[in-house]
């Protein structure tokens, strides 16, 4: 790559964006923190918002030229209040990470205690430690202990998590903040059974729902702040089916706490373009988030089935594999994690490897864990339904179990994939999903 002219680079970086979108065209999408926008999303996020700067809050901005930025973010505010039972709403995260070090900046100093999922457990990096170089540590000093893991029925232990917290609170090290939510998310966690304990012990609660906004917003999952969180914080995409970018939602009380947190806090300009595609995604949740969410349970219900039914070990059969978009996988009675993820690639089946409860003790590292993750989030707004997890199941188990040629297998994939290219749940239906856009 050192020789070359610039128009070539310049060539082959358009060659790499075309040749991406064909890709997941013919490809099963199954990573679990992501989605595709629809066309009205894609429109918004190459608009010349994305050229401006609008510093501060909306009314109160550092620039001038913002005139018609305040109305879409306004609008965007708005929307995300409506979908998710919040007094308050600061959109201009730009990452679901962001979002949590905003809540960490408004919440917590350095050198507090938070507790948090373990990542074995589900917990994602933005809330762990700082000799896992995870956010929380890393970049907010904070100390993370662990809520206490029920591996039997996947989510957090309530009673031995009061006693963890009470045993801290007596060696000194009282908590000052509790962040549900995580990364491998199957099941709605406890906030409602220990929201009311954490407050009477003076501990803020929050609430990381980046996986699974928008089952929440379709009203399928669980609902955060009526259980009691002092504050949710999101990732636009995944679930939801925005643009990659985050957002706080929270109560006014909290409300200038969060809003500095956020300017200047943790960001200078906050991603106006995509801004205004969060405005366009709410819009289009509002319309058909109940019914999407209600098809993505549906979907990683019976995918789950389906591969358990091929003799791939899914997690969480007992308590009916999940009931979020996401599934979790054993897979080293076939191999590990990362060499199938690399396998299952080669036939165009896109998925993550992911630690698992017991691969720490089992000496396994997170570059080729014992588990996968797979999610439906978006082959559901392809139009997959019940059916087609049927389908996609053998498939992955001609990988997985039978160990079959990936290129073989590849080909069907393809075939496969002819019939589900559109965007559906949209204002405009049936527009392609991965068509590559050309302006210049």
């Amino acid at each position: 790559m050192s020789e070359g002219t610039p128009r070539n680079f310049y060539d082959l970086v358009f060659t790499a964006l075309e040749n991406h979108q064909n890709w997941f065209a013919n490809s099963i999408p199954l990573i679990a923190s992501e989605n595709v926008p629809s066309p009205a999303v894609r429109e918004a996020i190459i608009s010349d918002f994305g050229n401006r700067y609008a510093e501060g809050w909306a009314g109160e901005r550092v620039y001038a030229g913002c005139t018609y930025i305040d109305q879409v973010e306004l609008i965007c505010m708005d929307l995300a209040k409506r979908l998710f039972g919040a007094e308050f709403a600061d959109v201009r995260p730009v990452s679901g990470v962001n979002a949590n070090l905003t809540v960490y900046s408004a919440f917590t100093d350095p050198g507090d205690i938070m507790m948090a999922l373990a990542i074995p457990n589900g917990g994602h990096i933005s809330a762990a430690r700082k000799e896992f170089n995870g956010t929380a540590g890393l970049v907010h000093g904070l100390n993370v202990e662990y809520f206490v893991f029920d591996r039997d029925n996947w989510n957090i232990d309530v009673d031995k998590t009061k006693e963890k917290v009470k045993k801290l609170e007596e060696e000194g090290k009282k908590p000052k903040m509790a962040m549900f939510g995580g990364s491998l998310f199957l099941f709605p966690h406890p906030v409602k059974e220990l929201a009311d304990f954490l407050k009477g012990e003076g501990i803020i609660v929050c609430y990381d729902s980046a996986h699974v906004s928008g089952l929440i917003a379709g009203g399928q999952f669980q609902a955060p702040l009526k259980e009691g969180a002092d504050a949710m914080t999101l990732s636009t995409h995944k679930t939801l089916f925005g643009p990659q970018g985050g957002t706080v939602l929270s109560w006014v009380k909290y409300a200038e706490k969060i809003k500095a947190g956020a300017f200047p806090g943790t960001q200078s300009n906050h991603h106006l373009h995509h801004m205004a595609g969060k405005a366009v995604a709410f819009a289009e949740f509002l319309e058909f988030g109940e019914e999407y969410a209600k098809q993505v349970i549906t979907n990683a219900q019976a995918l789950g089935q389906a591969l358990s039914d091929e003799g791939v070990d899914v997690l969480a059969s007992n308590l009916g594999f999940t009931q979020s978009h996401q599934l979790a996988v054993n897979i080293t009675k076939y191999g590990l994690g990362g060499d199938l993820e690399k396998d299952l690639e080669k036939a165009n089946i896109i998925l993550n490897r992911q630690l698992i409860p017991g691969d720490v003790q089992a000496g396994r590292h997170y570059q080729n864990p014992g588990g996968l993750r797979i999610g439906t989030s978006e082959i559901t707004r392809l139009g997959m339904k019940r059916e087609e997890m049927k389908v996609i199941a053998s498939l992955m188990a001609r990988i997985i179990v039978k160990k079959e040629d990936p290129a073989r297998v590849k080909k069907e994939v393809e075939d496969m994939r002819k019939s589900y290219q559109n965007v559906h749940f949209a204002f405009e239906p049936n527009t392609p999903a991965y068509k590559y856009i050309h302006v210049k």
